[in-house]
């Protein structure tokens, strides 16, 4: 028969240590574990659905941009036209 010291470290046992607690530590680690990947996907998706937005409004404003720019230009248009009719009406008053 072996004495208590020349059991390997597998084969010692540890008292207070059962089965069911064995069973609730592993079962509360596997609870934590699913809880943080279910947290980890859904910041995921939030993080994605953010992106997309940014990216669609990014897009939007580039567009208005070019609108506005488009309106700046005629209105530059415009306004040169009206001038040269002033300076055209001003040439034949004197």
């Amino acid at each position: 028969m072996r004495n208590a010291n020349s059991y390997s470290i597998e084969e010692q046992q540890i008292r207070g240590i059962t089965v069911r607690n064995i069973i609730v530590t592993i079962i509360s680690t596997v609870s934590i574990v699913v809880s943080v990947m279910t947290t980890y996907f859904q910041l995921k998706e939030a993080i994605y659905d953010i992106k997309s937005t940014q990216e669609n409004q990014t897009r939007i404003n580039d567009l208005r941009l070019k609108v506005l720019e488009n309106q700046v230009n005629v209105l530059q248009k415009e306004i040169d036209k009206l001038e040269l009719k002033k300076d055209e009406r001003l040439a034949v008053n004197r």
